[in-house]
């Protein structure tokens, strides 16, 4: 038998890159996957999951989905959003976009999680960031908001490790997805090519490669099942060496 047979996952950010690996591997491994993303299109092409619609940072919308749950057993936060630039290159509107994309959307559904776990206990996986822990160039507003996301999760592990809930946060490093690609056009100007700034990221893995989405799913895999059920309140490391 699969290892989350019977269980019910629910994932936000599902459409492409670390979210949509999520929620195939859950649906692989046997899960009732509920699979949520702001783009309808790319919820479109991925099979055997329930999707829909939604907007994380809408706190209407969010209560509205989360209604049509009795129970959950795997919750996955996946939303976030990437800001280049230093303290000096974060404007107002960029530190509040960040903020909303981030932290909101992850308040708020873990908020209409959280309910529909604690009569049976679950697993609530946060995705962070290797920057949740480690400070990098042109990432303040990320590093700000990602370490929220750390913040969160051990909080809500403290909170309701009495109900049976574990809480983590997985913090990828660097890894292949549509959000790479679309930072590295963003600095292709800085660098004078696609390539210069492609160099620029791989010249940050230790491991001299990229992490896969999957790899990422793989971790997350286990963190829904009821292997890992004496690990809560951490900051789960997937980065290529970057935290050594």
């Amino acid at each position: 038998m699969s290892r989350l047979a019977g269980k019910t996952a629910v994932v936000t950010a599902a459409g492409q890159g670390i979210g949509r690996a999520i929620a195939e591997r859950l649906r692989d491994d046997g899960a009732r996957v509920h699979a949520s993303d702001i783009n309808q299109e790319t919820l479109e092409t991925l099979e055997g999951c329930d999707t829909s619609v939604l907007d994380a940072t809408d706190p209407e919308a969010v209560a509205a989905y989360f209604s049509e749950f009795d129970q959950i057993d795997t919750f996955v936060a996946a939303v976030g959003y990437v800001h280049q630039g230093t303290l000096e290159e974060c404007s107002l509107e960029d530190w509040r976009r960040s903020c909303s994309i981030t932290l909101d959307s992850c308040y708020l559904t873990l908020s209409s999680a959280i309910p529909r776990m604690k009569e049976k206990g679950g697993s609530a996986i946060l995705i962070a960031s290797v920057c949740s822990v480690k400070g990098l160039p042109k990432r303040f507003a990320y590093t700000a908001t990602k370490a929220g996301v750390l913040g969160i999760a051990k909080s809500v592990a403290a909170d309701y490790l009495s109900h049976g809930i574990r809480c983590n946060a997985v913090c990828p490093g660097t890894v292949e997805s549509p959000s790479l690609h679309e930072r590295i056009n963003e600095l292709e100007t800085e660098f004078g090519s696609a390539e210069k700034a492609y160099q620029f990221f791989i010249g940050r893995q230790p491991t001299g490669r990229f992490g896969q989405p999957s790899e990422i799913a793989g971790l997350c895999a286990y963190l829904a099942s009821d292997e890992s059920e004496f690990i809560t309140g951490q900051a789960l490391g997937i980065d290529g060496g970057m935290t050594i």
